[in-house]
């Protein structure tokens, strides 16, 4: 994995959670693992990595992820098997 997308990773992983991570960034991530995503109804994002069906929300108003968003994706990350050592 290139030092990009382990940099973005850790962003996603660390304490305290971050509010500044961009949804273009996550998309980029979640293809570059292999990733599945299709547009779900409206703000929804169905993702399929590793097997692992999930759901994630694309921001409304701002290509910026909330903190809630972040905490969301963590926890898909961790059942679809991604941590820093992906």
């Amino acid at each position: 994995m290139g030092q990009k997308y382990v940099r973005l990773l850790h962003a996603i992983l660390e304490e305290p959670v971050s509010g500044n991570i961009h949804w273009r960034e996550v998309e980029s991530l979640l293809h570059h693992l292999g990733a599945r995503i299709e547009a779900g109804h409206g703000a929804r994002m169905k993702v399929v990595l590793n097997g692992v069906e999930g759901t994630l929300h694309h921001p409304h108003h701002s290509g910026v992820c909330s903190k809630q968003d972040i905490r969301h994706l963590r926890e898909y990350l961790a059942h679809a098997g991604i941590g820093t050592s992906a």
